[in-house]
């Protein structure tokens, strides 16, 4: 298949484009690249690109592909509280745009990378896709609105299916250092405490990013009529871990480091966890790979060959939100988080076989 992955250049997406290549589909990839600067390690393997803003996407963009995989958005919580109207236009009035051109397009598959965090604060109950709603963030929310729209564009010659991950974690070109796992063993392995910004009480999901490249690789290569219009949550069930569990492996994974509470720590009402049953079952070549102590591990020796250190991952070239700003503050960005200057339309492509 010919498929456009939009957010090819991000945390996931940087894992997932060479995944979805390397099982035989021709990529291409679209992304505005808000984070060129912030490569962790080796640069992430290039692709042929079309480097433009999600919200100026046009028709002629997305002719001649059979599928749409969309990563692309506002990718975090403090992100999408740092304008959440920017969020909805980003995240869900241009996701939908999207959808209506592919549709157009004669694109016939449209995955959506949707989240877990759509459930929101629903305390210690098992959730299943039929569960509702109760998203806290405009991060969430917006995606709860782009299921909920794209979902009634779907008919014979259009079939979107909504990938709903769970919390990622795992090392990456574009690493994210605001995500839990990978958050806590930086903080182990550069300052010996195990840093709990909340009470350590709510409960999450937890998926590797390699993982949900799988989900998406086997969404692609499943007959339409299993995945025709339907949300899957992307996980395990026996990766579901209140965060103070998840603080205990890092304290095990990482040598001479404690579990520390921050002082402003305010209590999380993102507490959500989740059954992955109806992949397994709709999906059985899911094959999922990681769990959380081999991610930890993996975390932690990525860490040390680059010998991190605090400054990183709390400066502007790994925290995201503070990359934004300097972004703006600069003058690379306008308010509406468009380059000010001309960037290459095209990075140069290059195949990953």
């Amino acid at each position: 298949m010919r498929v456009l992955i939009t957010g090819n250049t991000g945390y996931i997406g940087t894992v997932l484009t060479p995944f979805i290549a390397a099982a035989g589909h021709d990529v291409v990839g679209l992304d505005t690249d808000l984070f060129e600067h912030c490569t962790f390690g080796e640069a992430p393997a290039k692709f042929p690109t079309l480097r433009k803003d999600l919200r100026d996407i046009t028709l002629a963009d997305l002719e001649g592909f059979d599928a749409v995989i969309h990563l692309a958005g506002l990718s975090n919580d403090p992100l999408g509280n740092l304008n959440p109207d920017l969020t909805y236009d980003i995240n869900h009035r241009a996701s939908v745009r999207l959808a209506e051109l592919a549709k157009q397009a004669g694109v016939s598959r449209y995955l959506f990378s949707s989240s877990c965090s759509t459930y929101g604060a629903a305390g210690d109950k098992i959730l299943d896709e039929t569960a509702e709603f109760n998203p806290v963030t405009p991060y969430a929310r917006s995606k709860v609105l782009v299921e909920h729209d794209v979902a009634k564009l779907a008919g014979d010659n259009f079939s979107p299916t909504f990938l709903r991950n769970a919390t990622a974690y795992g090392v990456s070109p574009r690493l994210r250092f605001d995500l839990v796992l990978n958050n806590l063993v930086a903080w182990a392995m550069c300052t010996g405490r195990v840093r709990l910004k909340s009470d350590g009480t709510p409960w999450r999901p937890f998926v590797h990013i390699e993982d949900i490249s799988r989900a998406f690789l086997a969404v692609l290569n499943s007959p339409r009529e299993r995945v025709h219009n339907v949300a899957v949550n992307v996980g395990r069930t026996d990766q579901n871990y209140q965060i103070r569990d998840i603080a205990e492996v890092v304290e095990k994974t990482v040598p001479n480091c404690r579990i520390e509470f921050a002082g402003d720590g305010e209590p999380d009402t993102r507490c959500y966890r989740v059954d992955f049953g109806y992949i397994n079952k709709v999906l059985p070549e899911f094959q999922p790979q990681w769990d959380i102590p081999k991610g930890a591990q993996e975390l932690y020796a990525a860490y040390k060959k680059v010998e991190l250190r605090v400054e990183d991952f709390e400066g502007i070239r790994y925290k995201r939100i503070d990359h934004i700003k300097n972004l703006l503050a600069t003058g690379r960005l306008d308010l509406s988080l468009r380059w000010t200057s001309p960037v290459a339309p095209e990075m140069a492509p290059a195949r990953v076989s």
